[in-house]
């Protein structure tokens, strides 16, 4: 892919605030992973996050050191790459995500479409 065909990102309300407070490694594996998104390509450690049909919200899941960071995209529109929400996952039940943390990212998501629209 040449340089210019690279997908900006968009930082949705406090997702790269968030991002910035996670352990150096933790960020060094997201960014490398938004990255290769932005240049068309997909990691291992990218899956689609249940509840938002298919495969339009993606989730980084990055374990570090027993605990488990993600960031939750999504690549809904065609030229720009949109970070909903990034955030450590406590919960101990099971490997859901939260639903006060799903509620944020169809927040963020609607917020998402209005700025695309917007531009």
């Amino acid at each position: 892919m040449v340089e210019s065909d690279v997908k900006p990102v968009r930082w949705v309300g406090s997702s790269r605030r968030d991002l910035k407070t996670f352990p150096r490694p933790v960020r060094r594996r997201i960014g490398q992973t938004l990255y290769a998104v932005q240049d068309g390509e997909e990691y291992p450690s990218v899956k689609s996050l249940k509840g938002f049909g298919g495969r339009a919200v993606l989730e980084i899941v990055a374990p570090y050191h027993g605990d488990t960071f993600r960031a939750v995209y999504t690549v809904r529109f065609q030229d720009v790459i949109y970070v909903l929400h990034a955030f450590q996952k406590k919960s101990k039940k099971g490997i859901a995500t939260p639903k006060k943390e799903i509620d944020l990212i169809r927040q963020r998501l609607v917020a998402a479409e209005q700025d695309y629209r917007g531009r």
